[in-house]
């Protein structure tokens, strides 16, 4: 059981480091589509889409359980958060992520298929975990200079 666990989490991480090609505009009198790449974002970026996921109000769970018309009505309603999210894991720098972002947000929702928008979403939402911050947490936890310590706790304040 452990070694499939293992395999997914490096299977996540190869992805999450190429990157997921998106269709994103159908080049006129071609079979041929401009692309942009989904990959990790910066630590900034990843912020402020964990964020807006917190906004959304569903869990990735529950998005795959939606039926065809509560997916379009999710869309309706939550369309503009998903692309900037996917907006977000485009344009991956600290500077890029906020001037550019919002204008690729609304391209994305202009040029490209609501069907690769929420593929995207939803894919890139199950990649991330809190799992590289564990040992950042444990390690603060360790030094936390107002923990009381062993040889403190029989002492009274």
């Amino acid at each position: 059981m452990k070694t499939n666990n293992i395999i997914e989490k490096e299977a996540a991480e190869a992805l999450l480091d190429i990157g997921v090609s998106l269709p994103f505009l159908k080049i006129p009198f071609t079979r041929k589509y401009l692309r942009v790449t989904m990959k990790r974002p910066c630590l900034g970026n990843l912020f402020r889409i964990t964020r807006l996921y917190l906004t959304l109000g569903v869990t990735c769970e529950q998005m795959h359980e939606f039926s065809k018309h509560e997916e379009l009505e999710f869309i309706a309603k939550h369309g503009k958060i998903i692309t900037k999210m996917v907006a977000l894991t485009i344009c991956r720098g600290r500077i890029s992520g906020v001037l550019f972002s919002g204008i690729l947000a609304w391209l994305m929702r202009c040029f490209m298929d609501d069907k690769y928008l929420y593929a995207a979403g939803l894919q890139f939402m199950q990649l991330l975990s809190v799992k590289s911050f564990m040992p950042i947490i444990k390690s603060a936890q360790v030094t936390n200079p107002m923990m009381p310590r062993k040889s403190q706790e029989a002492k009274g304040s």
